[in-house]
C-alpha cells in the first residue's frame, strides 16, 4: 500500500511568543511538536496521505505530546517507540522580526538516536512507498544504523527515497563529519531537497550547475533547490522547472521548508508517481506538484509553530485565492 515511511527525530519545539529578542531574552514560550521528519510526515498526513513516522520517544509528558499531535493530523504512530530509559528531545528558538529562527537542542540522552534497526517493520517497505530522511539523525548512532537498514530496505522493493540534509550543525560535534555523512547518504537518494543557505557547507560553492551535475552523477533524479521566499527550482537531469515564491505575511519560517517537501511528496502518493516515473512525467505535471508545493510552504509561514501552522487541501486552495506570486 502506497505510504510515506518518514525516519528519524521528533521532538518538542519550544517557540518564542514575542519576536525579534535573541534566546536569552526570550521571556516565554509556546510549545509545539517539531523535527524534520516528523514535520514532513504530518505535512502528508494532513494532505490525506498514509504516512508512518518511525522513532523513538521517552516515556514522558513531551512524548505523550508528540503522539497526541501526530495522530490529531493523521499520522500513523503505532510504529513509534517509546522508552524509560531515554528521553523525549527539546529544542529553544529564537525568531527575528522577519521570522527568522535560531535554536538550542537539549538532547544528550535523546529517545530517538536508540531507535534500533531491529525497531524497523519489514512489511512497511514495498514499490509504492517513498522513505524520507535528514540528517539530524544520522550522527553515530543506533538511529543512524536503522536509516541504513531502511534505505537497504527499501531500495530493495524499489521505492522512491527522499533526503532532505536540514543542517543543524551545532549538533554535530565536527562540521566536518557532518558534511562528509551527508554526501555520503546522497549517494542513496532519488529526490534530495537542498535549501539555499546548505548550499556552500555541503559543496563548497554556490554554483547550482556544478551541484547539479554532481548530484545527478551520484544518481539523484530529482534536485529540489529551495530559495525560501524567492521559490524554489526542480532540476531533473534534463530539465529545469521554477516557480515564484507567494508574497504573504511571515510570521514564523519554522517547518516551512519541512511543509515543501512534505507537499512535494504526498503529490507524488496521491498521483500515483512511481520511481520508475519520477523522470517521464509531463511539463504541466512537474510546474504543478512544485507550484503546490510552495503555496504550501507559503501558507506555513503565516502562522506559529511548524505541525499547528499545517492545512488541509481544501484549506489550501481556498489560500490560493488571496495570495499573489512574487515578482
Amino acid at each position: 500500500m502506497k505510504k510515506l515511511i518518514c525516519i528519524g527525530e521528533a521532538l518538542i519545539d519550544f517557540i518564542p511568543i514575542e519576536k525579534g529578542l535573541s534566546l536569552k531574552d526570550t521571556p516565554s514560550f509556546e510549545k509545539a511538536c517539531g523535527g524534520a521528519p516528523a514535520n514532513v510526515c504530518a505535512s502528508c498526513a494532513k494532505l490525506g496521505e498514509n504516512a508512518i513516522l518511525l522513532t523513538k520517544l521517552g516515556n514522558d509528558s513531551f512524548g505523550d505530546f508528540i503522539v497526541e499531535t501526530l495522530a490529531n493530523v493523521g499520522v500513523n504512530t503505532t510504529y513509534i517507540k517509546r522508552s524509560s530509559e531515554y528521553e523525549t528531545s527539546l529544542a529553544f528558538a529564537s525568531l527575528t522580526k522577519s521570522g527568522e529562527r535560531s535554536f538550542a537542542f537539549y538532547r544528550k540522552n535523546a529517545a530517538d538516536l536508540f531507535f534500533d534497526k531491529e525497531d524497523l517493520a519489514v512489511e512497511l517497505f514495498d514499490s509504492q512507498s517513498i522513505l524520507h530522511f535528514c540528517s539530524v539523525d544520522l550522527v553515530p548512532s543506533k538511529m543512524k544504523d536503522a536509516h541504513i537498514e531502511a534505505i537497504k530496505m527499501m531500495r530493495e522493493k524499489g521505492g522512491i527515497i527522499s533526503f532532505d540534509p536540514n543542517l543543524r550543525i551545532p549538533l554535530w560535534s565536527d562540521a566536518s563529519l557532518l558534511k562528509k555523512t551527508v554526501l555520503e547518504f546522497i549517494d542513496y537518494a532519488d529526490i534530495i531537497k537542498i535549501s539555499d543557505d546548505e548550499i556552500r557547507f555541503l559543496f563548497d560553492t554556490e554554483d547550482i550547475d556544478a551541484v547539479k551535475v554532481f548530484l545527478f552523477k551520484k544518481g539523484v533524479k530529482w534536485f529540489i533547490y529551495s530559495k525560501g521566499k524567492d521559490g524554489v527550482i526542480l532540476f531533473t537531469p534534463s530539465a529545469k522547472y521554477e516557480v515564484n515564491g507567494y508574497s504573504v505575511s511571515t510570521i514564523d519560517t519554522t517547518g516551512a521548508g519541512d511543509s515543501l517537501i512534505g507537499a512535494i511528496l504526498a503529490e507524488l502518493l496521491q498521483k500515483n508517481i512511481s520511481k520508475d516515473k519520477l523522470l517521464v512525467l509531463k511539463d504541466e505535471e512537474y510546474n504543478s506538484i512544485l507550484d503546490f508545493a510552495n503555496l504550501y510552504a507559503a501558507h506555513t509561514t503565516t502562522k506559529k509553530g511548524a505541525i499547528p501552522a499545517l492545512a488541509n487541501k481544501k484549506e489550501i486552495m481556498q489560500f490560493k485565492k488571496y495570495v499573489n506570486k512574487s515578482k
